[in-house]
């Protein structure tokens, strides 16, 4: 491939596709010089290490992943929105694995908090959430409830751990379903009165 042009950016896209292609563990500053056609050292002027681009490129899929869910979501709420979003979020971790996997890394909260993709990740979350009439405490075990459920669904999925003869998409809807009644009828923190 051509050196020229190589920038951030570029090397954070190709290192997705190749996190899609050979999986998230297996993207390394030598694979992703060898797609350029580039000598390692070549990166260094655009990516600090490997943790950088790691860390990069989850920022990169976190953004990508809810560009699609926002889309999905929007003009929508309830059960339509949690349908649509719970949707796109199992489709974005099937057809983009490696991507979906680096959406997975912990971040430092610092990085976190300054990232505009993050900001709107949350943003788009609990305004799901809150049409359910939830407030804080609760929305933040609600959002703990819905990521552990959707990936663990994804994860099992990807790795066949789903042996049983029903129908596997029939088993998500009843899981959405599920998550649904669970968010209509959530178990409210109760405030303390200070008598």
């Amino acid at each position: 491939m051509v050196r020229a042009g190589l920038n951030a950016q570029r090397l954070i896209t190709a290192a997705a596709d190749l996190a899609d292609e050979v999986g998230y563990d297996n993207v390394t500053l030598s694979a992703l010089a060898r797609r350029f056609g580039v000598k390692d050292a070549s990166l260094y002027s655009h990516i600090r290490n490997l943790q950088d681009l790691r860390t990069r490129l989850a920022l990169f899929a976190g953004g990508e992943m809810i560009d699609h869910i926002a889309a999905a979501v929007a003009g929508r709420a309830g059960k339509d929105a949690l349908t649509a979003f719970a949707g796109t979020y199992r489709e974005y971790a099937r057809r983009y694995p490696g991507r979906y996997a680096a959406t997975q890394i912990r971040i430092g909260r610092s990085l976190v908090t300054d990232s505009p993709a993050m900001r709107r990740t949350a943003e788009i979350t609990y305004g799901m959430l809150r049409a359910y009439g939830l407030d804080e405490p609760d929305l933040t075990d609600a959002v703990r409830l819905l990521r552990s459920t959707f990936h663990g669904y994804c994860v099992l999925e990807a790795t066949g751990a789903f042996g049983a003869p029903r129908d596997v998409e029939a088993s998500w809807a009843k899981a959405v379903d599920a998550l649904h009644v669970a968010l209509e009828h959530w178990p409210r923190e109760r405030k303390r009165s200070d008598d």
